[in-house]
């Protein structure tokens, strides 16, 4: 049993399924960093949280997903915003805040993942 596992509330989950569960949740971390290379993997990450987000319920991870789930739709609306704003230059800097803003929302989840801790929203 390693100091992460201490943070998993005992609420009689099986140690299995909480794995999975994390792996899928740590799956979507990387998706999203991907997305920086490959843009569409920030949309397969959102899927992935949307088609997934049951079997999440109820756990520690949930508040990963809604923090992953909220991260892409506030990504998605500054990114439009943007490139909207891109027509008088100010949308240069809004999308340059924005991609600053993706990463640490990235940075800080996947790092209280790795301390097993909850996300808060």
């Amino acid at each position: 049993m390693n100091e992460t596992d201490d943070a998993v509330p005992a609420d009689g989950a099986n140690t299995a399924a909480v794995h999975a569960a994390r792996q899928l949740t740590t799956l979507v971390y990387a998706l999203q960093a991907a997305s920086f290379l490959v843009g569409i993997t920030l949309v397969a990450a959102v899927v992935i949280n949307y088609i997934k987000r049951d079997e999440i319920a109820g756990t520690w991870l949930e508040s990963h997903f809604r923090w992953q789930m909220r991260t892409f739709w506030f990504c998605l609306l500054w990114s439009v915003i943007g490139l909207v704003l891109m027509v008088v230059v100010v949308g240069f800097f809004v999308l340059g805040a924005t991609a600053i803003w993706l990463v640490y929302r990235i940075a800080k989840g996947w790092i209280r993942l790795s301390e097993g801790k909850p996300m808060y929203a």
